[in-house]
C-alpha cells in the first residue's frame, strides 16, 4: 500500500477538525475547552495524526503551541476539506430544495448600490428564499476573507491584473468614470461643460489615500488643474447619492454606477470630459475552489446583468 493510501485511510476529519482548533485557540487546554472534551483527548489526537504522517505537526511550549512548518501545509489542507464538504453539503440541501440556499458576496463599495443589488434582485426574484450575505470592504480586506473562505467571491474592480496567483478574476464588462450631479442642479442643464468651470464647486470625493481618490486627483491634474478641495471625502455611494440629490453637489461615480442610478430622475451625469482611467469590473474567486451551486448561480446571473454592459462603448 502506498504511503499516500495509507494515510487517506487513517486520517480522520476529527482529528484534523482538533489540529485547526488547537491552532486558532493557541493551546490545547483552551482547544479542549472550546471542544468540551479533555485534555487528553485532544493531545491523543494531535499524536495519532503526527504518528501517521511521521513528522512533527507542533511546537509545545509553556505558554502553548504553535504549528510547525509541517503543521501548517496540513492546516491548509484542512482548511481546503471542511470548505469543500461545506460545500457539498450546501449542494445536496439545494438539489433537495432548489429554491433554496445562501451566498456570502464581498464588493468594493463603488459597486454596492448598483450592479450588486441589480445581480441579488434578478436572482431573488427567481429564487425568493436564497439569502444573500453581502460584506463592503476594500479590495484588500476582501481578498484576505476569501483567501479564509469567509466569503464565495468578490466583485470588484481590478487595478492590478497580476496581484495574486492564488486568485482568478473574470471580467465581466470595462466601466470608466463620469462626473454626476443631481437633476435639479444649475450645471445638469448645460449642455457642455469643462472640467475647469466646476473647479469651485461643492464636491464630494473619494479620499485621496485611496485607489479611486488617487485616480481622481491624477485626472484633474491631467487637465492642468489642481484637485478641488473636498467639502465631504467618502467612498458611500449612498451618502454621495443623498448628498447629489440636494442640487448641490458633485461626485466622480463609475458611469455604469450612473446608468444603474439613473433610474432616478434625480441623478444625471455631467457631459465633461474626465480624463481618468477606468477599468474592468469583475468577479474574483479563490482557485482550485469547488464553488457551491448558488454560488454559481449567482455568478451566472451576474454574468447576464453585465451583457448590456458589456456591450456598451
Amino acid at each position: 500500500m502506498q504511503l499516500s493510501d495509507r494515510i487517506r485511510r487513517r486520517i480522520k476529519l476529527q482529528d484534523l477538525h482538533v489540529l485547526m482548533t488547537v491552532v486558532q485557540a493557541g493551546s490545547m487546554g483552551k482547544a479542549a475547552r472550546r471542544l468540551n472534551v479533555s485534555q487528553p483527548a485532544i493531545s491523543r489526537s494531535i499524536t495519532e495524526l503526527e504518528h501517521t504522517l511521521e513528522v512533527r505537526l507542533l511546537d509545545r511550549y509553556r505558554h502553548g503551541t504553535e504549528p510547525t512548518e509541517y503543521g501548517r501545509a496540513l492546516l491548509d489542507c484542512g482548511v481546503a476539506v471542511f470548505d469543500d464538504l461545506d460545500q457539498g453539503v450546501k449542494n445536496i440541501e439545494f438539489l433537495a430544495d432548489p429554491e433554496a440556499g445562501e451566498v456570502r458576496i464581498g464588493y468594493n463599495p463603488f459597486l454596492a448600490a448598483t450592479f450588486v443589488c441589480a445581480v441579488i434582485d434578478r436572482l431573488s426574484r427567481q429564487y425568493p428564499r436564497i439569502v444573500f450575505h453581502v460584506v463592503a470592504a476594500e479590495v484588500e480586506a476582501l481578498q484576505r476573507e476569501l483567501r479564509a473562505r469567509n466569503i464565495d467571491l468578490i466583485v470588484a474592480w481590478r487595478f492590478d491584473p497580476g496581484a495574486d496567483e492564488q486568485l482568478g478574476f473574470e471580467k465581466l464588462y470595462d466601466d470608466s468614470y463620469a462626473v454626476a450631479a443631481g437633476a435639479n442642479n444649475p450645471w445638469a442643464r448645460r449642455r457642455t461643460v469643462e472640467l475647469a468651470d466646476l473647479m469651485n464647486q461643492l464636491w464630494v470625493l473619494p479620499p485621496p489615500d485611496t485607489v479611486v481618490g488617487s485616480l481622481a486627483r491624477d485626472a484633474f491634474r491631467a487637465s492642468g488643474l489642481d484637485c478641488p478641495r473636498a467639502c465631504v471625502s467618502t467612498l458611500q455611494a449612498e451618502v454621495r447619492v443623498h448628498l447629489l440629490a440636494t442640487g448641490r453637489f458633485l461626485t466622480i461615480f463609475p458611469a455604469s454606477a450612473i446608468r444603474f442610478i439613473a433610474r432616478r430622475p434625480d441623478i444625471k451625469a455631467l457631459p465633461v470630459r474626465l480624463p481618468m482611467a477606468g477599468g474592468s469590473i469583475g468577479i474574483v474567486t479563490l482557485k482550485n475552489r469547488t464553488l457551491g451551486a448558488v454560488v454559481q448561480l449567482f455568478i451566472d446571473t451576474a454574468r447576464e446583468v453585465a451583457k448590456p454592459l458589456a456591450r456598451r462603448k
